[in-house]
């Protein structure tokens, strides 16, 4: 009984430790680090100027205001913010010494790229729910999504995102962090932090690992269902012409889809235990760049509104000019 009131003695003297966190990121990788640090900014600004052309787009053409397009711009607002509170921290390590952040902004930093992150998820599940709309019940799409409608599932989107991500960062800032401190990551994500806790963490991690098939698998079985019901639709269309139209309105979906969840699911739908750093970082650097980036180039590549779009405000950009 000694030994335990003991240990807890000493546990409790070092609770208190922990004031800040090293972010490692990739300073295993020496000089590589600067060629990293191009590479990183060259693909963020493409994100930054990809995702505000697509919002500036949907919001100047009048006929990009529908509600695929709605949501679409909210993805890619929410992606411009997802991207923001990850990759110009990590881009000023790569060039720096000291990698430390407190431990409020951790949790801070956490707490944000889940909401965001979370919001994508079940706003990609809310656009697979408007393709099924609009291709099985066609009669019934300008009632089924309505801009009420729209409006209350964009805020239930953001509002589930954000609980869901203050119930996670609770759970793993609530551990205590005694002497550790090292972040085996370039941020503070939920593995490579909940790890460096000083008591078993087990508890905790299941109830996240829960949130995690809360809204990463259910709305993922949802997309599917969605797309199976869509297929069959599809199917019963008898010109091929009105087939492929059908389905090339809902490939760009798709493939954002299968990156994003494919990736997510990979790092969080798995204990801690299993995480291994360095395959890990490369796999999240997918979700964290690559599928900010394939956003828009997928929508604004493959869909012919979209570039019809841009082309027109360009017009108008260069006629108002020469017209000045």
């Amino acid at each position: 009984m000694t030994t335990v009131l003991g240990s807890e003695v000493i546990l409790a003297e070092n609770l208190t430790m922990v004031t800040e966190f090293l972010l490692l990121g990739f300073s295993s990788l020496g000089e590589i680090q600067l060629a990293l640090f191009v590479v990183f900014l060259f693909l963020y600004l493409v994100i930054l100027s990809g995702n505000v052309t697509i919002i500036s787009v949907i919001h100047l053409d009048k006929s990009l205001h529908t509600p695929m397009y709605f949501f679409l711009g909210i993805l890619s607002t929410s992606e411009t913010f997802y991207t923001f509170v990850i990759l110009p921290k990590m881009l000023i390590n790569l060039l720096s010494v000291a990698r430390t952040i407190s431990f409020n902004c951790c949790a801070l930093q956490m707490f944000f790229f889940l909401g965001f992150a979370i919001t994508n998820c079940l706003l990609l599940g809310v656009m697979g729910y408007d393709r099924y709309a609009a291709i099985c019940h066609p009669l019934h799409y300008p009632t089924l999504m309505s801009w009420q409608v729209c409006g209350k599932l964009a805020a239930a989107c953001a509002i589930g995102g954000f609980l869901a991500s203050l119930t996670v960062v609770n759970l793993v800032f609530s551990l205590p962090f005694c002497s550790a401190n090292k972040v085996n990551h370039y941020f503070c994500d939920i593995s490579p932090v909940i790890r460096l806790a000083c008591i078993n963490s087990d508890v905790n991690e299941f109830v996240i690992f829960i949130c995690g098939v809360l809204v990463l698998v259910v709305p993922f079985l949802f997309i599917c269902v969605s797309y199976l019901c869509i297929l069959r639709t599809i199917l019963k269309i008898p010109s091929a012409e009105g087939r492929r139209k059908a389905f090339s309105t809902c490939a760009s979906h798709l493939s954002v889809v299968i990156v994003h969840y494919g990736c997510a699911s990979f790092i969080y739908l798995r204990p801690t235990a299993n995480y291994v750093s360095n395959k890990d970082r490369l796999v999240t650097v997918t979700y964290t760049i690559v599928t900010p980036l394939l956003n828009p180039m997928v929508y604004s590549l493959r869909n012919k509104d979209v570039q019809l779009a841009i082309r027109k405000v360009l017009g108008k950009k260069g006629s108002l000019k020469l017209y000045n």
